[in-house]
């Protein structure tokens, strides 16, 4: 076919010195073949967008010569005929059709670009699919159906002899057979003439009958009785009506079992397409990798979520279900869905035709098209004792698996539901006939059938596809307490699951075996609440359970087991360079105290004290080695001493039901500084003298929690917080008082904090944060360095008084374990340096004198204040080159209560 060619100029790949031939729209970038292919097939960027480069400057298709009139070229498109047309053609009858309404009419002629369009737009999910899918999974496939040629090769040969053996023992004994058969029915059994010879005797008898007949009826002067008697005698007998039949049946030697057994001993068997196991092709990475965060429009929070397409999901709060993209605007919102106090429920997923199957207010099951303008009644409620309280549909088998509850009895059950909504199944007890279900919230399937369910305040229940029960998981350790919320499952069969106790989403295997917290306590959302597992770009989304959040967060944790994924090696080995660039605030603390200092094993316990004045000890900052700030729960901020009598009050310290916080410090003048009744921060002066507002409240929707003077900076931490939001900062002022720099956000853009109580710093600088279930450490240029959420990693934390010591440990009380911990400055749990302490039982509050190295250490049940020493000065003789000494028993029995 000839053509009319054009150059035109080419552009370097942006990862590469290669020619461009691709454009990917969504990062955007140029990509030659190499490139193109290691793009889709990176699960990073496997939902791209990527187009060839000509299609991306929209680019003239070469002008093709017509075939049949050489002087013009192909400018259209016949739709019908499916062929290129030129403008002579379009005229040609061939392109017409008759129409019995309107005669003689003309075949659609497209514009051969828009045509191209068109087509390319209609095949665009195809090429997707062969892109990213069909070509990754290529190397895998053909070296095993290579592999499986060769086995089916050898394996036939062997049949083979067999075979032909077989067939022929079958064919003498079917030779055998027909032999019989032709000698038995045409020589011994000739129907033909004995139906002819029936037919006579037959004949002869129904004369006997007729003469038997007349003899019966002569009379008796013709005809004697024993006449009678002895031509009965001999007639009767003979009239003996059979219909004569003949039966083929099989001879010793050739029974049906051996005709079946022959048939059927070898067989070639259809096993469906050829698939590539998910452990040949995926592997979890290091940890989970955030991918994106989105602001859903319209809820509050996110209790389920469920996958339609890569970037598009189902969203529902306790009212509201609606449809969104990756920018977290509604698509569509559904009317009549299920709402009320208690929905924190799966109350919709998502089926092979992308129709959304829902419970609505009524509490029947309905289906929305996929084009969202038909609503239709899957299954109506006809029992008013059960009530479906979860949803989820099957993609192996089709089926739908409806968790119901009973509000009477208390307990739930698990129904199947085929393709035409009729009842198959009813999973409710074990093999002991004991309930399996207290209340099913959220429902899932496993890989290989299993049916999951996160049950109420109780557990995870996992039951075969049969309805066996296999395993219930109630968290790590097994026996301990979970609080199960969203489920799912992914491509290698683990189990994710929420917990609302620990804030945390965790991994099991597919036998119930726990394998990690894959989230704790996840920046920006703090509680997740919602799970939903993309198989296509295996991307987890995680939705928010607490309460005005309405932040779903976007991780991947499953990547390829593809070479062709690492993009840029190189990239690794400069970031690896440069993370050993030290960056202003991240230097690390001088060594002198490491050599001077040592652990001691136990803690010494130092006279303690009791306060008058106060009914608790929610915060303590000292001033001298004798002198020490003190704040209850009340409205009580006093200066005391040793002897615990106070010596000054303040009297417009914050106060409230809720001021469990650090709300004062000291400075290196030995001034006070404190959050007001009015949320200002004032400076109290060294004589006690003066009062002065130091930084003025002027934004109202933050609200001041709790302050910490820098020695090392002179500058003021202030801990904030937004009861909009319900999320929390870190401001820094100078000496001067004015903003130099807020903490917010981590690196990908989410909340840091969602209520800073405490705040303190270390000597490498960093700023620790005693939050609301996590202490979160961020470096001195506010990039987030870790969380600790309690020992072992994932435990439920309640952190509250916060303090650091000369060897940069981090020391913690926390309400959960009654203990205060010890953490190294990389957030390393080493010990529970106090464990209910003697006369505090329940630890509050923390200040360390660096003078004296002694722990003020603060009680929320009493007024009692208890000090410790647990670092001592090394010898310079005989330890200056030991290193210090962890505790072994942190906490002497003599102390225990």
């Amino acid at each position: 076919m000839a053509t009319a060619n054009s150059l035109y100029s080419t552009h370097n790949c942006s990862k590469c010195p290669g020619d461009t031939e691709y454009h990917c729209v969504s990062c955007p970038c140029d990509l030659c073949p190499q490139c193109k292919e290691n793009h889709v097939k990176d699960l990073q960027t496997i939902d791209h967008d990527v187009v060839s480069h000509r299609d991306k400057i929209n680019y003239i298709p070469t002008q093709v010569i017509c075939v049949r009139h050489p002087s013009h070229v192909y400018i259209k498109y016949c739709e019908p005929c499916q062929v290129p047309v030129c403008d002579s053609c379009s005229e040609d009858q061939s392109h017409r059709f008759r129409s019995f309404l309107y005669g003689q009419g003309q075949h659609e002629i497209l514009d051969i670009q828009t045509a191209y369009k068109t087509k390319r737009q209609q095949h665009r999910g195809t090429i997707h699919t062969i892109r990213s899918e069909a070509l990754f999974y290529r190397p895998v496939l053909l070296p095993r159906i290579k592999a499986d040629f060769k086995t089916c090769h050898t394996e036939f040969s062997l049949y083979q002899s067999e075979m032909l053996t077989k067939a022929s023992k079958l064919k003498n004994l079917i030779n055998k057979v027909r032999k019989d058969f032709m000698y038995n029915v045409f020589c011994d059994f000739d129907f033909k003439h004995r139906c002819l010879k029936q037919t006579i005797e037959m004949s002869r008898h129904i004369v006997s009958l007729q003469e038997y007949e007349l003899r019966y009826v002569q009379p008796e002067f013709t005809f004697s009785a024993l006449q009678f008697l002895s031509f009965t005698k001999t007639a009767l007998p003979q009239i003996n009506l059979t219909l004569h039949t003949s039966q083929l049946s099989m001879t010793e030697s050739l029974n049906k079992e051996d005709v079946m057994e022959s048939l059927s001993a070898i067989q070639i068997t259809e096993r469906g397409n050829r698939r590539v196991g998910n452990q040949c092709l995926l592997k979890l990475t290091s940890g989970a990798e955030f991918h994106q965060s989105l602001t859903v429009t319209g809820v509050d929070c996110c209790y389920h979520i469920s996958c339609v397409t890569s970037d598009r999901v189902w969203v529902s709060n306790w009212n509201k279900l609606m449809l969104i993209d990756t920018t977290g605007v509604p698509l569509h919102r559904v009317e009549d869905s299920c709402r009320g106090l208690y929905v924190g429920k799966g109350l919709h997923t998502v089926n092979s035709e992308s129709e959304l199957i829902y419970i609505d207010e009524d509490y029947n099951i309905n289906k929305l098209s996929k084009d969202m303008k038909t609503t239709t009644t899957f299954i109506e409620r006809t029992d008013s004792t059960w009530v479906p309280w979860c949803v989820y549909w099957s993609p192996s088998t089709g089926d739908l698996l409806v968790g119901m509850y009973n509000n009477y009895t208390k307990t739930g059950k698990v129904t199947r539901y085929n393709q035409s909504g009729q009842l198959t199944q009813t999973i409710q007890n074990d093999n002991t006939g004991m309930g399996l279900y207290r209340e099913p919230n959220y429902i899932t399937e496993n890989n290989n059938g299993d049916v999951v369910v996160s049950d109420s305040y109780s557990a995870v229940v996992v039951t075969e596809r049969g309805g066996r029960h296999r395993f219930s998981y109630t968290g790590p350790p097994s026996g301990s307490r979970l609080r199960p919320h969203g489920i799912c499952t992914d491509a290698l069969s683990h189990i994710l699951v929420c917990d609302g106790r620990t804030k945390t989403v965790q991994m099991l295997d597919g036998d119930g075996q726990f394998l990690s917290h894959l989230l704790i306590r996840p920046s920006g959302i703090f509680s997740p609440y919602s799970l939903s597992y993309d198989v296509i770009t295996h991307r987890l989304w995680v939705g928010s359970g607490t309460p005005y959040n309405n932040t779903v967060v976007i991780y991947r944790y499953i990547t390829r087991q593809d070479a062709l994924t690492d993009l840029n090696p190189a990239t690794a080995d400069v970031m690896e360079s440069l993370s050993e660039i030290p960056t202003p605030g991240t230097e690390k603390p001088q060594q002198g105290n490491q050599c001077l200092l040592k652990l001691m094993s136990p803690p010494e316990l130092l006279p303690s004290l009791t306060l008058t004045g106060v009914g608790d000890c929610y915060h303590i900052f000292c001033v001298t080695s004798d002198r020490v700030w003190v704040s209850d729960r009340e409205n009580n901020l006093m200066l005391t001493d040793t002897t615990g009598v106070p010596l000054h009050r303040v009297e417009d310290s914050l106060s409230g039901l809720y001021v469990y916080r650090g709300l004062h410090t000291v400075n290196s003048e030995s001034e006070l500084i404190y959050i007001d009744r009015n949320y200002n921060i004032n400076k109290l002066s060294k004589d006690m003298k003066t009062t002065t507002t130091f930084i003025k409240r002027t934004d109202t929707t933050w609200v001041p929690q709790c302050v910490y003077w820098s020695p090392s900076t002179g500058d003021l931490l202030v801990g904030m917080y937004n009861y909009d939001t319900e999320t929390g900062k870190v401001t820094r002022y100078n000496q001067s008082g004015q903003l130099t720099q807020t903490i917010q956000n981590d690196n990908t853009g989410l909340g840091l904090y969602r209520k800073p109580n405490y705040i303190t710093e270390n000597n490498n600088g960093d700023v620790l944060v005693s939050d609301y279930g996590a202490v979160v450490v961020t470096e001195r240029g506010g990039r987030h360095r870790f969380s600790y959420t309690g020992h072992p990693s994932g435990s439920v934390l309640e952190p509250r008084g916060i303090c650091t010591d000369p060897l940069s440990h981090i020391l913690v009380c926390d309400d959960t374990t009654k203990t205060v911990q010890m953490l190294d400055r990389d957030g390393q749990f080493l010990s529970h340096l106090l464990i209910r302490p003697s006369g505090i039982f329940t630890p509050r509050s923390l200040s360390y004198d660096v003078n004296t190295h002694r722990l003020w250490v603060g009680s929320r049940n009493n007024n009692t204040v208890v000090i410790y020493r647990y670092i001592t000065r090394q010898d310079a003789l005989t330890d200056e080159h030991t290193a210090p000494v962890l505790m072994g028993t942190p906490y002497s029995a003599q102390h225990q209560p």
